[in-house]
């Protein structure tokens, strides 16, 4: 399968109808994606947007066609978003569109009530600022600065700056108009912004091809401004439709000199003319009027068009005085009718003026720019201060006058194709036909006067050297080239084939082909024949095919065999080769092993006179030796013989001069100084001040043995104390709790071991901090003690809900994580008992008692991450505040009381499914199982 690369295109936009914006006809809805945000989009995204999921909140949707049938809102959104992420948008690209189009559509809540001021002028105030605050919050402009805005205009003329104030209807007027600018700004930044995406990365300009969506013409119970230039523009489409179809091509058999009777038809530049000239052209008319000082109305609009246009034959009005219409009751003094080529069609002078100016306040502008929203920034530029332009915008009328005149011209330059759409009725309902409307239709649409032209003339034109480029391969004469002109090669191609002479005529150009079978017969040879060239060159190209692979696989045999030869010479020289290693090798260790049973035996000789010198040496070094030791031991007895003998001649000889207690004064001399010594080798050894660190220096003697234990007992109360002395009052109440605990789970609970290193936190999920859970923080006014999410488990299944478990001086509290709203309330005094599992699992069980309040559908089944610490911190909660110990059970079998029942809870082991959560079932009415690891 070939694929082709896709070429790039690019948006224009004409024509947007944004008074759709604030005001649809009557069966119709606003724009989609209203609709859309309000029906796909999440909870959570409506709360960033401000929004209600109520079409019925919201004054600018029409309610009677919110609903539409086969139309899924939510499922286009999706598309819409999955749309733009293809696209190329990023998501705050996608956000700051989304709250742009929410701010319009809050934009149409904003009421005005009026009041006076002192001075007699009338003002406008805002009823509810509620919306006001919202809308400012989503655009990040000041309330103030778009209060202003809309309750006063500032008018510049050159130095000069007048504010007056708005009335009601102004300020209604004002906030329309700035919403409309809103959604219209937007939608051409969009088209701006895809073309951005999708343009062409190549400037080689190839063929293109454009699709233009034409504007139905609209004619309703009442038209007005955006009715005019729609049908405006379908008449200037009728007019290119007229000049490249029925008189182009009329002019074409003329040109070509081919027989032919002129077929009239509708021309309708006549009523173009009354529309855009620009003179007398009542889009002329209404810009002139826009511009014109003084009091300007729908009115004197009105009285010009009947001085301008009361004689032209497509204009009617009562009020031009013309006697045909001066008793027409069907057509309104406010009124004026223009015979369109489609048919009659009436408009509303009402409001012309207004939506013709399109006029959106500078104070709005400015406001609009001051946002922190760099969207909304981006589609105000005439606010900056700084460009200032006081130059009057042009009106719309003459915006899209010129936008028109683009398009045609365009449109020239093209060969345009046309897909004419019939509407079966105006019930937008399928399988039902009006004969009448659509007959209407075909009359207005030109259809008849072009099928009379098709059927006199011919159906199929082309230049002779296309034609004999397309067909040349069907003669043999033209084929596979033609030497002559290429009429002469048409005109033998044609005899050639017998096609009858009625069935064609030759131009000055191009050959015109009558009768479409005609056309089809010579596309069916020409399929014919080149299935018939493509059999011949398939059966040359295999044949081509079939030679290069003999010659092929001649190379290849002639190759392989050359390179088999080789292999088989190859093994062979290294059989060979390698056998007259092993015979090699063989030799060579024979060799080997005979001069090493050589160098053994030498080597034996040389060892063996070695060790019998070592051993003579040995037995005579050893025979010195104790004839030394025992000459020793003589010399050595003899001079102690000779101190005793010194010593106790002395010892005789002054006896006489020591007195009575001189043998304790010495023990008590010799006992000090080896305490001295004992205590200055303390000193230098001492451990660090760790109450940690368990090294001791060793006892010296062993009647210091109390006193260096009772020292080691001493020096360790004093380090602790100076650790002690350090801790802040929060870090005593932290050692406190882990002191606690471990009283409470030590050697119980196979879970304690971890939860010694951990922190006890308590405030998990900083509920003052955390926006979302404003309710419930105000809703709670005592401290906080713990706030952790666990998981409550259903007393009926065993299921698992997420809930926030919060525990004040007083109070257990459990809270929806969602909402915040407070489900349960349980005061410290009804908690009478925890019962947990010896296991290493979370799970525990908040026993209450019987007959209090909270205990209506029976005692509370929890599990979480902080199980020791929600376990101590309730312990000594309740301790403190109800003087009594609470009970910690722990036990692998419990009872629980689930209303009028006593359950039995029992541990077992098995796989948890849900990560750390106890897998919880339900077994009967008595016993519930939980699965731990």
């Amino acid at each position: 399968m070939l694929w082709q690369k896709l070429t790039p295109m690019t948006l224009s936009l004409d024509l947007l109808e944004k008074s759709r914006v604030v005001k649809q006809p009557r069966g119709e809805r606003n724009f989609h994606i209203f609709y859309q945000i309000l029906s796909g989009a999440s909870e959570d995204m409506l709360n960033k947007l401000k929004l209600e999921r109520d079409f019925s909140r919201y004054n600018y949707l029409s309610l009677d066609s919110a609903r539409v049938n086969g139309v899924d809102d939510a499922v286009n959104f999706r598309t819409v978003r999955n749309a733009m992420q293809i696209v190329g948008f990023m998501d705050h690209e996608t956000q700051s569109i989304l709250e742009v189009v929410a701010a319009v559509l809050k934009l149409g809540n904003i009421e005005f009530k009026p009041e006076s001021r002192v001075n007699g002028l009338d003002e406008s105030k805002i009823k509810d600022k509620n919306e006001l605050k919202e809308i400012c919050e989503l655009t990040g402009i000041d309330q103030s600065v778009l209060e202003r805005a809309f309750s006063f205009r500032t008018v510049e003329a050159k130095q000069e700056k007048v504010s007056t104030t708005l009335n009601v209807a102004q300020a209604y007027y004002a906030r329309d108009a700035l919403a409309k600018n809103l959604y219209s700004r937007l939608f051409s930044w969009l088209v701006t912004r895809i073309n951005e995406s999708i343009k062409a990365q190549t400037k080689v300009r190839k063929k293109v091809m454009g699709v233009l969506d034409i504007y139905g013409f609209e004619i309703f119970e009442d038209n007005s401004f955006e009715q005019f230039i729609i049908n405006y523009c379908n008449e200037k489409l009728q007019q290119i439709f007229i000049e490249l179809t029925l008189k182009e091509e009329q002019e074409e058999y003329i040109r070509e000199d081919i027989e032919w009777t002129h077929i009239e038809y509708f021309n309708n530049a006549i009523i173009c003319d009354l529309i855009e000239n620009n003179q007398t052209g009542i889009l002329a008319m209404l810009d002139e009027e826009c511009l014109r000082p003084g009091t300007v109305t729908d009115d004197t609009f009105l009285e010009k068009l009947n001085q301008v246009c009361a004689t032209h034959q497509h204009f009617e009005s009562r009020m031009s005085k013309c006697s045909r219409f001066l008793n027409d009751t069907s057509l309104p003094h406010s009124c004026f009718r223009i015979q369109h080529y489609a048919g009659k069609v009436m408009y509303q002078v009402e409001g012309f003026v207004d939506k013709n100016n399109d006029l959106l306040y500078r104070d709005l502008s400015q406001a609009m720019w001051k946002a922190n929203h760099s969207l909304i920034k981006a589609l105000f530029p005439e606010g900056n201060p700084a460009k200032i332009n006081l130059k009057r915008p042009p009106t719309a009328g003459s915006q899209f006058k010129a936008s028109v005149a683009t398009l045609m011209k365009n449109l020239q330059t093209k060969n345009p194709n046309y897909i004419r759409c019939i509407k079966p009725n105006d019930k937008k309902a399928a399988h039902i036909f009006n004969e009448a409307l659509v007959c209407h239709q075909v009359r207005y649409l030109g259809l008849l006067e072009n099928v009379r032209v098709r059927r006199a003339g011919y159906a199929f034109r082309q230049p002779y050297e296309l034609c004999l480029e397309r067909y040349k391969m069907l003669c043999k004469q033209t084929w596979p080239h033609w030497r002559g002109p290429a009429r002469a090669g048409v005109e033998v191609l044609f005899n050639e084939l017998e096609i009858p002479k009625e069935e064609y005529s030759f131009g000055r150009s191009k050959i015109f082909i009558r009768n479409p079978r005609t056309l089809f017969k010579l596309e069916d040879l020409r399929k014919q024949r080149l299935e018939d060239l493509a059999t011949l060159i398939q059966k040359m190209y295999r044949g081509w095919k079939c030679r290069t692979h003999f010659l092929l696989m001649k190379r290849s045999q002639i190759v392989i065999a050359s390179w088999c030869r080789r292999y088989a010479q190859q093994k062979k020289y290294q059989r060979i080769k390698s056998s007259a290693i092993v015979v090699q090798s063989y030799i060579r260790g024979w060799k080997a092993r005979k001069l090493l049973r050589e160098l053994k035996h030498q080597k034996r000789c040389k060892e063996a006179a070695t060790t019998i010198a070592a051993y003579w040496h040995g037995t005579q070094a050893r025979r010195e030796l104790k004839r030394l030791k025992e000459e020793a031991r003589r010399k050595h007895a003899v001079a102690v013989i000779w101190a005793y003998w010194l010593g106790l001649k002395v010892r005789r000889e002054y006896r006489k001069f020591f007195r009575a207690n001189a043998g304790r004064k010495i023990y008590e001399f010799t006992l000090q100084k080896i305490m001295q010594k004992y205590f200055l080798e303390m000193k230098n050894k001492m451990p660090s001040l760790s109450p940690v660190d368990k090294n001791w220096p060793a006892r010296p003697y062993l009647f210091l043995d109390s006193t260096h234990k009772e020292l080691k007992r001493i020096f360790h109360l004093w380090r602790c104390k100076k650790y002690r002395d350090q801790f802040t009052d929060q870090q005593k109440l932290i050692y406190e709790e882990k002191l606690e605990a471990s009283e409470l789970f030590k050697d119980k609970k196979a879970l304690y071991p971890a939860s010694v290193g951990q922190p006890f936190h308590g405030a998990y999920l900083e509920i003052s901090k955390n926006p979302k859970y404003k309710k419930l923080k105000d809703a709670v006014e005592e401290k906080i003690i713990i706030a952790e999410v666990v998981n409550k488990i259903n007393r009926a299944n065993g299921k698992c809900a997420s809930r926030i478990f919060l525990l004040t001086k007083n109070n257990v509290l459990l809270a929806d994580q969602k909402s915040g709203h407070i489900k349960s309330e349980v005061p410290l005094g009804d908690v009478t008992k925890v019962s947990m599992s010896s296991q290493n699992d979370g799970f525990f069980a908040v026993h209450l008692k019987e007959g209090s309040g909270a205990a209506g559908k029976g005692d509370f089944l929890f599990s979480s991450d902080h199980l020791i610490e929600m376990a101590t911190k309730l312990y000594r909660t309740t301790l403190s505040q109800t003087r009594q110990k609470l009970n910690i059970e722990i036990s692998d079998e419990f009872l629980v009381q689930f209303k009028q029942d006593k359950v039995c809870v029992k541990f077992i082991q098995g796989n948890q499914k849900n990560g750390n959560i106890p897998t919880c079932k339900r077994k009967n009415n008595r016993l519930l199982e939980v699965a731990v690891p």
